[in-house]
C-alpha cells in the first residue's frame, strides 16, 4: 500500500451537506489496521472516474458493493474525495459487481477466473442461483460436482460469518477477526462474546486486551466489572512477559493495571486492584510470593512453577559427578590437536576438559574467539568417549550452521523434543526423556524460561548438557534471562573465551564487534571505500528519510556491483518496527524495489499489508500444528486465489496458510534486530537513526552487526552511533532463577517454599 494521503490544511465546512452514494470497490490504496482510517476507489454506476472515498472501516475489500453516507471535501493534493460517515454493505446489482464480489477471495473455492464463468453463464441470478440452486453450478464449464460442494459449504459457512461479522462490525472488530472468531467458537461465537468478551483476548491470536475491552465496553460491560479487572490482570503480566519479564512485583502491577483501566470516568482504586490480586492469588490464577525485600512478586503461575521447578532440576544435574579418566582424555586432545596441526589456547582447552566431566558447561565468548573450533572438539571428544550426541538450536538456521559445524545432524529445539500440536506439549519429557547421553545446545542466549525448563527435563540423569551462546547478544525474545542468570549465579561451571584469533582478526566485522562491546566507536570504512573493508558506514544524512533513500541506493546499486543478490542475500536490520526507518515503512518500500508487481506474479492484499509470490516472509507466532515457529523465514511461492491458500517456502519445507491465518507472517525484507536472532546473513543493512532512542543500547548495536557473515553496512548519523555505544543500562528483566539456584546451593538451606505468602 501506498503512504496514507496527507489530509492536513483541507478546507472544512461548518455544515456540510451530506449526501448517499453507491458503487463497487475497485481497489484499497491504503489501510490502517490499527485505526481502520481508508483510502478506496469506488466504481459508481453512470460514473466514468474512478471516485475516492476515505473513513474508518471495519475492512473492505474489491468487489463489495457499498451504499455510502457522507459527505464531499476538496484535498489540497488529491482533489475531491468523499467523506464517509456511515456505510452499509449490500449484494451487487451489475453483472462487473457481481464478478468483483465473488471473485473478491469472499467464497473459497471461487477466484476471479470461476468467478467470471459463473457469471457469464448465470448473468443477475447468479447470487440467486448459488442461495437457492447452487446444484446449476455444474452447467458452468471446469465446475465439477466435487467443487460444487466446496463452495457450497464455504457459502454457508460466509452466511454465518457474515452475522458474526454484522454484529462484530457494530463493535469495531474486523472482518479478519470475525472469522477468527467464527473458527474459534462456531454458531457460540455470538453467545460468548456477549457473555465474557475478554475470553478472546486468551483464545484468539491476533486480540488483545484493548480490543476485547472496546467491545464489552460497546456491548455495555461496566468499566469496574471483575471480568475486566481480572483481565487486565493476565494482560499486564502478559506485556510483562513479551519484555522478558517472569513476573512483576505487586506494585509495578498495580501501577500499569491502574493505568490500563482507567477511562475517562473511572478510575480504579489501587484497594480494589490489590483485592482482585488477592483474589486470583486464592483461586490459583496468581501467585504472589515474597522476595527477599519483602515485596510481593505477582507470577503466573505456569511462570512461577517453571521457574522453581528449572532450578531444582539444575541443582539435582549439578551435584551428580562424572569421574573421567582425566589423564587419557588430555592424552586425547593431544593427539587429536596434533593430528591436525592445530593448537588449542589455554581458555579452549579448559573448555574441553570441562566437557569431559561436567554435568553442565557453559560456553560463551564473541566472535572470532574460537567457539566453532571448540565445541567441533568438544563434539569429537564425546564421540571418542563413546557418548550418545544430540545437537539442536532454537531456529533452523542456527541448527543448519550447527550441523555445518560438526557434521552431525543438527534439529530446532521443538523438534528434538518433537512437539505435539494435540497436547501443545513435548513429546521428549520427565516420561520420555531422550536417548542421548550428550547434548550441544547453540544460540543458548535465546533460550526463553519455558524452552530452557522443557529442555533439562527432557535428559535422562547421566547425559551432559553444553549450552554455547554470546552472553553479550540480546537476551531471549521470550521471558526470562537464562543464559545471563545461569552464569551470574555463580553455580555453573562457566568458560569465556576472550581471546580473538588472527584470521578472525582480519575481518573488520569481527573487529568492530569487539569494539562495541568495549564501548569504543567501531572502525567502519566509508561506503565509497568498497570493497576493501567487510564492515562499512554510511551517514545516511541526518533524517531518516535520507536513510531509506540510501538503503534503496544501495541494493539498487553497491549490493549487486559487488555481486550480492537483494533477494537471498540481504537483510535490513532495524531496531524499531516503527518510524520511516522502522520495518514496516521498509518493508513497503524495499517489497516494491526488490519484488516489484508484474502481471506474472500473484498477489493478495489483507488487512493492509499485501503479499506477492517471490515475497520474503517471516512468521510471527509459533504454529505448532504448521511446525513453524516465531522468527522462521521464508518465500512466498504461490498464492492460490481459488482455494484462498498462500504457500511458504521454509528452509526445510513448505507451509499452507489459510487466508485467515495471514496475520501470523509478515514482510521481511527488512526485521528487527531481535527477530534476527540466531540468524546469519551474507550482507547486513544496519540503519541507526535518533528516531531510534529508546531502543539504541550497545547490546542491540552488537547484535545486529554479527549477523552479517560477508558484508555489514552501517547507516546513520554518528550521533545515533555513539548513543547506542553509550547505552550499557539494559532494561531489568524481573526473573528469579540466579536467586533460586543461589538459594538452593546455600549453606542454610532456605527452602523456596517455605517464603510462599499463604
Amino acid at each position: 500500500m501506498s503512504a496514507a494521503p496527507n489530509a492536513q490544511d483541507q478546507p472544512t465546512n461548518t455544515t456540510p451537506r451530506s449526501e448517499t452514494i453507491s458503487g463497487v470497490v475497485e481497489r484499497v490504496t491504503y489501510y490502517s489496521q490499527e485505526s481502520g482510517y481508508t483510502v478506496a476507489r469506488l466504481v459508481r454506476s453512470r460514473e466514468s472516474e474512478l471516485t475516492t472515498i476515505v473513513g474508518s472501516f471495519a475492512d473492505i475489500q474489491p468487489g463489495q458493493t457499498l451504499q455510502l453516507l457522507g459527505f464531499w471535501r476538496e484535498h489540497p493534493q488529491y482533489g475531491p474525495q468523499f467523506q464517509v460517515v456511515q456505510y452499509l454493505e449490500t449484494k451487487p446489482a451489475t453483472l462487473t459487481g457481481i464478478e468483483k464480489y465473488l471473485g473478491s477471495g469472499l467464497i473459497k473455492g471461487v477466484g476471479p477466473v470461476t468467478a467470471k464463468r459463473i457469471v457469464s453463464h448465470f448473468g443477475l441470478s447468479t447470487l440467486e442461483v448459488i442461495e437457492n440452486q447452487i446444484e446449476r453450478l455444474v452447467e458452468v464449464k471446469g465446475i465439477a460436482k466435487k467443487r460444487i460442494n466446496l463452495i457450497q459449504r464455504a457459502w454457508s459457512a460466509q452466511k454465518a460469518i457474515k452475522e458474526v461479522m454484522v454484529f462484530l462490525q457494530g463493535h469495531g472488530v474486523s472482518t479478519t477477526y470475525a472469522v477468527k472468531i467464527y473458527k474459534q467458537y462456531g454458531d457460540a461465537a455470538i453467545a460468548t462474546v456477549t457473555q465474557n468478551p475478554y475470553q478472546l483476548a486468551t483464545d484468539i491470536y491476533g486480540i488483545g486486551f484493548m480490543t476485547a475491552d472496546k467491545i464489552a465496553r460497546s456491548l455495555g460491560v461496566p468499566p469496574d466489572s471483575e471480568f475486566r479487572y481480572r483481565a487486565g490482570m493476565t494482560h499486564a503480566l502478559g506485556e510483562a512477559s513479551e519484555d522478558g519479564h517472569c513476573y512483576l512485583p505487586q506494585p509495578e502491577l498495580i501501577k500499569q493495571v491502574t493505568e490500563l483501566l482507567k477511562t475517562e470516568s473511572h478510575r480504579p482504586a489501587e484497594g480494589a486492584i490489590a483485592l482482585i490480586i488477592q483474589n486470583m492469588a486464592l483461586a490459583s490464577e496468581l501467585i504472589r510470593e515474597k522476595s527477599a525485600e519483602q515485596i510481593l512478586l505477582c507470577y503466573k503461575p505456569s511462570f512461577f512453577h517453571t521457574e522453581l521447578n528449572l532450578a531444582q532440576l539444575l541443582k539435582q544435574r549439578l551435584i551428580q559427578l562424572t569421574n573421567p579418566d582425566m589423564e587419557r582424555v588430555r592424552s586425547w586432545i593431544y593427539r587429536y590437536t596434533a593430528s591436525r596441526n592445530i593448537e588449542l589456547s589455554e581458555q579452549q582447552q579448559l573448555a574441553v576438559e570441562m566437557a569431559a566431566y561436567s554435568q553442565i558447561t557453559i560456553l560463551t565468548g564473541g566472535p572470532g574467539t574460537g567457539k566453532t573450533f571448540c565445541v567441533r572438539t568438544i563434539v569429537e571428544l564425546w564421540k571418542a568417549m563413546g557418548k550418545s550426541i544430540a545437537l539442536a538450536a532454537p531456529t533452523g538456521r542456527a541448527a543448519q550452521r550447527l550441523y555445518e559445524m560438526t557434521g552431525l545432524e543438527a534439529k530446532t529445539i521443538h523438534r528434538m523434543l518433537e512437539f505435539d500440536p494435540k497436547t501443545m506439549g513435548f513429546k521428549r519429557n520427565t516420561e520420555n526423556l531422550l536417548s542421548s547421553r550428550a547434548l550441544v545446545i547453540d544460540e543458548a542466549s535465546m533460550l526463553d524460561l519455558f524452552l530452557a525448563h522443557s529442555v533439562v527435563q527432557a535428559l535422562s540423569s547421566n547425559a551432559q548438557l553444553l549450552l554455547v551462546g554470546d552472553i553479550d547478544q540480546l537476551p531471549s525474545v521470550g521471558p526470562g534471562n537464562v543464559l545471563s542468570d545461569l552464569i551470574n549465579s555463580g553455580q555453573v561451571p562457566v568458560v569465556r573465551l576472550t581471546q580473538v584469533f588472527r584470521q578472525a582478526q582480519q575481518s573488520a566485522i569481527i573487529t568492530a564487534a569487539h569494539q562495541i562491546n568495549r564501548g569504543q566507536y567501531p572502525k567502519m570504512e566509508p561506503v565509497s571505500d568498497a570493497p576493501i573493508s567487510d564492515c562499512l558506514w554510511h551517514g545516511g544524512g541526518h533524517e531518516p528519510e535520507h536513510g531509506v533513500q540510501a538503503i534503496c541506493e544501495l541494493i539498487n546499486g553497491l549490493i549487486p556491483q559487488l555481486g550480492f543478490n537483494p533477494v537471498t542475500d540481504v537483510q535490513v536490520l532495524c531496531p524499531m518496527t516503527r518510524g520511516i526507518v522502522g520495518t514496516r515503512n521498509l518493508n513497503g518500500v524495499l517489497q516494491q524495489l526488490i519484488n516489484p508487481p508484474n502481471s506474472d506474479k500473484v498477489e493478495i492484499t489483507r488487512g493492509g499489508m499485501t503479499l506477492r509470490v517471490g515475497d520474503r516472509i517471516i512468521q510471527q507466532t509459533n504454529d505448532y500444528d504448521r511446525e513453524v515457529f516465531n522468527g522462521d523465514v521464508g518465500f512466498i511461492t504461490n498464492i492460490d486465489t481459488e482455494e484462498q491458500e498462500v504457500t511458504v517456502q521454509y528452509l526445510e519445507r513448505s507451509v499452507i496458510y489459510d487466508y485467515a491465518d495471514l496475520n501470523e507472517i509478515a514482510l521481511a525484507w527488512s526485521v528487527s534486530i531481535h527477530k534476527s536472532q540466531g540468524s546469519e546473513y551474507s550482507v547486513v543493512i544496519l540503519p541507526l537513526y535518533m528516531q531510534h532512542y529508546m531502543m539504541l543500547t550497545r547490546n542491540l548495536f552488537y547484535t545486529g552487526l554479527t549477523r552479517a557473515k560477508r558484508l555489514a553496512i552501517v547507516i546513520g548519523p554518528k550521533k545515533a552511533i555513539s548513543l547506542a555505544l553509550r547505552s550499557t543500562d539494559r532494561q531489568q528483566r524481573y526473573t528469579q532463577l540466579q536467586q533460586r539456584l543461589v538459594r538452593a546451593f546455600s549453606a542454610d538451606g532456605v527452602v523456596v517454599n517455605s517464603i510462599l505468602e499463604n
